[in-house]
Formats: C-alpha cells, sequence, structure tokens
C-alpha cells in the first residue's frame, strides 16, 4: 500500500487524500458558537445546604470568688539599693553535762521542793509569841477605893490600830455617877467573854487615865493587850468588863475627899 509525505506536517497520508486531514482540520475556520440563552429576570435562592443541628452547650461550673486580698499599702518604701548580708552565726559546740551530774542536781531540787514544802506547812503553822495578857483577880476588896463603886465602863467596842499595823484598840464609854470632879482618874479593865468559867483566860486588858467631871460620860480610845486575833474577839454584847480603879486614892491615901 502505498502512502505519500505531508509536506507540512510530515505525517503519511492514504493515497486516498489530495490533502492531509491534519493539516485541513487546522487551517479550517471554526463554526461561531451558539449564543448564550439570555439570564431570567428572577432567580430563586438556591435551596440552603443541610447543616447539623448544634450540640446543646456543656455546663460549666462559674468560676471560684477570688479571695480576698487587702489593697496595697498606699506607700511602700523602696528596698535599698545594697544590703549587707548578716553575719552567719557561729555555733559553738557546747560540752554535754554527765549523767551523774544531772542526776545530782535533780536530787538537790527534789529536796529543796520538799524542804520548802515542810516549811509552809510546820513554819507557819507555829504562832508568834503575843504580849502575855494579865489576869487580875477579882476586886477583893473594892471599897479600898472610894471610887470604885462611881465609876462605871460600858459600850465596849474593838477596832484596829491605824498607826500600828495588827494593833488591837478599845473604844469604851466612862461614866461618872458622883456630883464631884474627878482628876487623874486612871484603872485597869479585864475583859471576859460572856460567859466565862472559872480558869477561863480574859479576852484583854486595858488602862486608861483621864480626868471626867460631875455625872459626866466620856468615850475613851485605849490600846488592848491580847493573845488572840480581832476576829477571834467576842461581839461586843458578850464582852464583860471587869474595872479596877488604880488612881487617885481615897482620904487615906492623902487623894480627895470620897465621893458622895
Amino acid at each position: 500500500m502505498f502512502t505519500w509525505i505531508c509536506p507540512q506536517c510530515g505525517r503519511e497520508v492514504p493515497p486516498a487524500y489530495n490533502e492531509c486531514p491534519d493539516c485541513a482540520a487546522r487551517t479550517a475556520p471554526k463554526a461561531a458558537a451558539p449564543p448564550a440563552p439570555p439570564a431570567p429576570a428572577y432567580a430563586p435562592p438556591p435551596p440552603p445546604a443541610y447543616a447539623p443541628p448544634a450540640p446543646p452547650p456543656s455546663y460549666a461550673p462559674p468560676p471560684p470568688a477570688p479571695a480576698y486580698a487587702p489593697p496595697p499599702p498606699a506607700y511602700q518604701p523602696a528596698p535599698p539599693a545594697y544590703a549587707p548580708a548578716p553575719p552567719a552565726p557561729s555555733r559553738v559546740a557546747r560540752p554535754a553535762l554527765p549523767t551523774w551530774l544531772l542526776a545530782l542536781l535533780f536530787a538537790f531540787a527534789f529536796l529543796g521542793i520538799i524542804a520548802g514544802i515542810h516549811w509552809l506547812i510546820v513554819g507557819h503553822g507555829q504562832t508568834s509569841p503575843t504580849a502575855t495578857v494579865e489576869s487580875l483577880p477579882p476586886k477583893a476588896g473594892a471599897d479600898a477605893n472610894p471610887y470604885q463603886k462611881v465609876i462605871e465602863v460600858s459600850g465596849v467596842r474593838f477596832g484596829e490600830d491605824p498607826k500600828r499595823k495588827g494593833a488591837i484598840v478599845v473604844k469604851f464609854v466612862l461614866v461618872n455617877h458622883a456630883e464631884a470632879e474627878i482628876p487623874g482618874l486612871s484603872g485597869t479593865v479585864t475583859l471576859w467573854g460572856r460567859p466565862h468559867k472559872s480558869g477561863d483566860e480574859p479576852q484583854g486588858t486595858l488602862t486608861f487615865t483621864t480626868t471626867v467631871g460631875p455625872f459626866e460620860t466620856k468615850e475613851l480610845t485605849a490600846p488592848l493587850t491580847t493573845k488572840l486575833k480581832i476576829y477571834e474577839l467576842a461581839d461586843w454584847q458578850n464582852v464583860e468588863p471587869d474595872l479596877q480603879i488604880t488612881g487617885p486614892g481615897g482620904a487615906a491615901s492623902g487623894g480627895s475627899p470620897a465621893p458622895r
């Protein structure tokens, strides 16, 4: 079978073709494209694409409330530019006390505690010696002093001496039943608890010296000599005074005349 060669494209062309079909197709004018159809006046919107529903929001707890922080001070001093580091403390090794010395120290401390307790119990339990109260015998021969029958002691009251700590004073009423003045009247009063028996000790004794006018009532204060504390004395309604006049003497002793 015979073919011929196209001088333009160099392809073998069958003898039935006078022209190369490839070259003829390239040189032939192209047909005009058909005109595009006109766009419609109203174009409906395209259908929306399918979107899956949004998932429900997951529950999130509210954030914790912030802790209260005090406001910063209005003025904060600036740190020093240079602060030298403090020197490191030097540790000095101290020798430990031996066991026998510790035992000895504890033994002495224990003995001291026992001695202090013994002193508090036994030493403070002993009462200090107080003034001795002279128990005067009952007035025998009271008629020896003519003023004995006209002087009366009553209204006995006890109190603390403001000038001497721990001392006791007695306030009492001295009554003169005579119609004459008695200068330099002195006496000793023994105070007994009521009722008192034979052999009982008196509450205490006191002495006084004063001058009383005719039918005069005078309040006196005198220190009390006693071995008792003020809270150990009898109440005023249970005190019985025993008066012994010691001066002035009667007519026989050269004093003032006996009162009527």
